[in-house]
């Protein structure tokens, strides 16, 4: 199914792993004051926020990151955010992530939708889906 359950870090720093995983319109978050930014800005911009709950060492993650990148950039309403669980392990433990990548779908810093795994398919589904509603209600 693609994802990855947990590793022990091996190396040291990851942070230029990091890049390699943000790029496009994908914001990388190093801090809960950033994440906590973000998440109002994405309300006041009436933006959905796409939040990928990663880690550097998973393939899956490694695998579906380029992907990411290029719906960042096909769904310029949203927000796409990229949060590294061994980076904010405080973050991840708070919105309970068990697996890696875990993607939240967060409307006005509430999640509205959530998918666990790298299934490509599935993931632009529900990003389209809840991008499609958002853009009707405003309409």
């Amino acid at each position: 199914m693609g994802l990855c359950l947990g590793k022990p870090r091996i190396d040291g720093d990851d942070s230029e792993e990091n890049v390699k995983f943000s790029g496009g319109n994908v914001h990388l978050i190093t801090s809960k004051e950033s994440w906590d930014q973000k998440l109002v800005e994405a309300s006041g911009d009436g933006k959905i926020v796409i939040a990928n709950f990663s880690a550097t060492w998973c393939g899956p993650c490694k695998m579906i990151a380029p992907f990411y990148r290029e719906l960042s950039e096909k769904y310029p309403s949203a927000m796409f955010l990229l949060i590294d669980v061994e980076e904010l392990t405080e973050l991840s433990t708070s919105w309970e992530v068990k697996a890696t990548p875990t993607f939240f779908l967060i409307r006005d810093g509430r999640q509205v939708d959530k998918h666990v795994g790298a299934n490509k398919t599935q993931l632009e589904k529900r990003i389209t889906a809840i991008v499609d509603s958002t853009t009707q209600c405003q309409n």
